[in-house]
């Protein structure tokens, strides 16, 4: 049996050791089963070696309820147990029946985190208790070295919809707190307070006298921190909050929107949990994910932190121009950063063009997305492949700011679509994370925090480390150097991205601002984002005889330890014991201050010294240590970067009809450098159009010296069904990076662009837009305007008539399509879409190469479609303008129904 354990442990398997239900020896007080006036106490002790232990009671009256202590000592009072349905109330009236104890071991691998390996034990007790009417109820205990959480679970198949828990942590009202009021984004600041007195640190959103504060919420009960929060919340329930009546001991949960939780039975609720311990175990601690679902992800190779250049921090405009963000790319390969995130802004138009040049240069792009163009399964559908053939590498979604239960129904759904087609994924606008990422290992990183984009708050970040990155990672955003009026000085500012932890780091300065600080530069290039261990060095979220606060972390990436130390307040001496350093002589290389710029020093310590850095008010400093080897004068390893290399297609542009076959031919060479290994060029089948079929082989090089050329050549057949319009044949050559350590292979890729003459019947819709215009939303496809995100309208329908194709846009509106001069005649039926009710009023213009052609008057909501045609021969460039109609645009949904064009054969 041992043996068997032994490798399932190794394999990454849950173990358990199951006990009997317990008997009278094992219960302190037991009460006979079945009784509900029998008080009763049950202690749950932690694994060997630990300090920790819950204790379960009911009383006469049936009430639950569950205490903490450490060391024999209570850290939380008895706070209440219980949960109601709308069939039972099973917070009152219970009676124990059975207990049932075993011990869990589990053994895992994170992709992202503050120790990427873990072996975890807890000791678990599951109680079952009946209620008054004969209900079941189960109540789960967990403890750990790190912590203690419990669930209900109800039994059953059916449907249970759950009103409200009665779940309660008591915590001394004298205990100091760090607190934040509660708003669904996570973005309010913190607070030193007390227990009794947080409601005061509260803006005015409180009910009366009671307030609600969000998750991670930390206490100080006698020297032993409790970090409050919840973990395993998905699509079958919602997330919940604290709520706190003015004065009292009770943090009660309450979940998201006080609405009602409907799920499937059986029903195992989130874990309601406490991180127990000192400040060096609560930063330690990954409770949140040792109590989430395993992965559902087999194969993870595809995943890959790292850091990106992100330029809509420093430069808000930048998303949206092409050239720009070329440079930010630039930048990232010349540092060998692994990704460019692009935002808000970007153009369909042209991103497929910048991944192209970014994959070139051994960067990957991540694409920015408002979660409205993703909320529905049609528009993940729609977006996600498309961009995946693009080859970006991973999205970042913005603006989902709920915790209800449809909202985390979203997030499973995301969350299966984007692990199906192998991108990684970033939340933003987001709620905190609660063992989200070892569940789904594509999830790089979440914001809910209010970092680096909300302003500057130097004590806030000292809170941050003790409280929200506590939990998982967390998109802070840091190092924008050149920030106008920055509050803190430049190596705090470098530290940021080791102090806190964040599967993606996206950098917020620009090249520019990058280049000016050189030390900075070299640091942020040898910067790993997933570690192997974490150890706070010396620090607390409580203020310092000095006045400052200050934290100092530690965290190992190999055989190179990162320490990143942050002060806030007044100038102050930082000192950062190194005994979390192995035996030995190490390389200590530090960037601190020098009045307005940055120096490093690089020395020889061991485990017994300490580095003591005088930093300036709100300063800091970064550091990284190395084994001291014979030669070795710095930390630093060599950044590698892709070579230039050239991809010529011939050709690169061609006109082509129907069942035309076109000869492609490819050369690739690299002009200078060491030789490239493993390369592989190939035309994509996979991404060409249904119908469409090519002839010829890969061709492959086991190494390609510079001056030699790999050429490939295939021969490419259009569909004979293929409408009009432009399809890009992709073809690609990937060879092995020269970075080596398991990076992905540089992809250097060009298209054929083959117009095919349009022809026929030609929807409006089905071709592609040159530009174009909207007053709210995007323009949509075959379907009306609906909201602000893309494919979130409905059928078009104008005065109760349906259309199957055209265009819906909202005043003031304009779309642009090529028509090649190859058509003759434009028809449509216009009209204000049925949505709005008979509101709106518009005006619908149709122009040629910049000439109108046709035009209606006003037509408003409620009104029968209208008849709108036009002479298109030898038009290029056709516009469908949508105007106000004179009241302004609110309502001003309009259909172009059955938006079509008349072609030459």
């Amino acid at each position: 049996m041992a043996a068997t354990a032994a490798a399932a442990l190794a394999a990454g398997a849950l173990v358990v050791a199951a006990a009997a239900p317990s008997t009278a020896s094992s219960i302190a007080a037991a009460p006979s089963a079945g009784d509900p006036h029998a008080d009763g106490t049950w202690t749950v002790t932690g694994p060997a070696h630990t300090d920790l232990s819950a204790e379960l009671s009911v009383d006469s009256a049936g009430d639950l309820r569950l205490a903490v202590d450490r060391d024999g000592l209570p850290v939380l009072l008895p706070g209440r147990l219980g949960i109601r349905t709308d069939a039972h109330d099973l917070t009152t009236g219970l009676s124990f029946v059975s207990k049932r104890e075993r011990t869990v071991h589990e053994s895992y691998t994170m992709t992202t985190g503050k120790q990427l390996r873990q072996s975890v034990t807890m000791q678990e007790a599951t109680f079952t208790f009946r209620g008054a009417d004969g209900a079941s109820l189960g109540v789960v205990v967990r403890v750990s070295h790190d912590g203690v959480a419990y669930r209900y679970q109800l039994g059953g198949s059916g449907q249970v919809t759950v009103e409200s828990e009665a779940s309660t942590f008591e915590v001394p009202t004298d205990a100091k707190a760090w607190v934040q009021p509660y708003q669904p984004s996570y973005e309010t600041e913190r607070t030193e307070t007390t227990a009794g007195t947080a409601n005061e640190a509260q803006p005015k959103t409180c009910t009366g006298d009671t307030c609600s504060f969000g998750y991670p919420t930390l206490f100080d009960v006698g020297g032993s921190y409790v970090l409050l929060t919840e973990a395993d919340v998905d699509g079958r329930y919602s997330g919940s909050h604290l709520d706190h009546k003015d004065g009292s001991t009770s943090y009660s949960v309450a979940l998201a929107d006080d609405a009602p939780v409907t799920s499937t039975g059986p029903l195992s609720t989130p874990w309601r949990t406490a991180i127990v311990g000192s400040l060096d175990t609560l930063v330690g601690s990954t409770l949140v994910n040792d109590l989430a679902p395993p992965s559902k992800v087999k194969d993870t190779s595809w995943i890959r932190p790292g850091v990106d250049d992100w330029s809509w921090l420093s430069d808000g405009n930048s998303p949206g121009n092409f050239d720009r963000q070329k440079d930010f790319v630039d930048y990232a390969a010349a540092h060998g950063l692994e990704y460019t995130l692009v935002d808000a802004g970007w153009q369909e138009s042209w991103v497929p063009e910048l991944v192209r040049y970014a994959r070139a240069r051994g960067v990957n792009v991540l694409l920015w997305f408002d979660w409205n163009d993703l909320k529905t399964q049609a528009q993940r559908d729609a977006w996600l492949p498309k961009v995946k053939a693009w080859g970006v590498a991973g999205v970042k979604v913005d603006y989902m700011y709920s915790d209800s239960q449809s909202t985390f129904q979203w997030y499973d759904a995301i969350l299966q679509d984007t692990a199906k087609l192998k991108l990684m994924i970033d939340f933003h606008g987001a709620t905190i994370p609660r063992g989200l990422q070892r569940t789904w290992p594509q999830v790089m990183s979440v914001e809910a925090v209010r970092g680096e984009e909300n302003g500057q708050n130097p004590t806030r970040d000292i809170f941050l480390a003790f409280t929200r990155n506590v939990v998982g990672s967390m998109d802070y955003t840091p190092t924008w150097f050149s920030r106008p009026g920055r509050q803190d000085t430049l190596a705090r500012e470098l530290a940021l991205p080791v102090v806190f932890e964040s599967g993606w780091t996206s950098l917020g300065d620009n090249p520019e601002g990058f280049a000016a600080q050189p030390l900075a530069e070299e640091y942020l290039e040898q910067l790993p984002t997933v570690w192997d261990e974490t150890h706070l060095v010396s620090g607390s979220p409580e203020q310092q005889a000095a006045g400052d606060r200050q934290v100092v972390m530690a965290r190992r990436s190999g055989d190179r330890w990162f320490v990143g130390g942050i002060l806030a307040g007044a100038s102050d001496t930082m000192k950062a014991p190194l005994g979390f350093l192995g035996k030995g002589t190490w390389l200590l290389q530090t960037v601190e201050d020098n009045g307005g710029s940055l120096q490093r020093s690089v020395r020889t310590v061991t485990s017994a010294d300490a580095l003591s850095v005088p930093a300036a008010a709100n300063g800091g400093f970064a550091a990284i240590v190395c084994p001291a080897v014979k030669g070795r004068t710095d930390c630093d390893e060599p950044v590698v970067t892709a070579p230039s290399t050239s991809l010529v297609l011939d050709p690169s542009t061609t006109t082509a009809a129907p069942g035309a076959q076109i000869t492609v031919d490819a050369q690739f060479t690299l002009p200078q450098g060491a030789a490239l290994h493993g390369v592989r060029m190939t035309l994509d089948r996979d991404r060409l159009p249904a119908g469409w079929t090519a002839t010829g082989r890969d061709v492959t090089a086991g190494s390609l010296s510079a001056g030699h050329v790999l050429g490939g050549d295939w021969t490419v057949t259009v569909g004979k069904d293929q409408p009009g319009g432009a399809v890009d044949v992709p073809v690609w050559v990937e060879y092995a990076n020269p970075a080596g350590k398991n990076a992905p292979p540089v992809h250097v890729e060009q298209v054929v662009h083959v117009d095919i003459p349009l022809h026929g019947t030609v929807y409006a819709s089905d071709l592609p837009f040159l530009s174009q215009t909207n007053g709210w939303g995007p323009v949509e496809r075959d379907r009306s305007n609906g909201e602000t995100g893309a494919q979130d309208g409905n059928p078009l329908t104008v005065d109760g008539t349906v259309y199957s194709k055209g265009l819906g846009a909202n005043a003031t509106s304009q779309v642009q399509v090529d028509i090649q001069g190859r058509c003759t005649r434009f028809d449509a039926k216009v009209g204000v879409d049925d949505e709005v009710a008979g509101k709106g009023s518009v005006t619908f213009i149709v122009q040629g190469d910049g000439k109108q052609l046709a035009a209606t008057g006003v037509v408003v909501g409620g009104q029968a479609a209208v008849d709108l045609g036009a002479d298109v021969t030898g038009v290029h460039t056709l516009t469908l303008s949508v105007g106000d109609g004179g009241d302004g645009n609110a309502f001003d949904h309009a259909d172009w129904g059955q938006a079509v064009l008349t072609c030459a054969d």
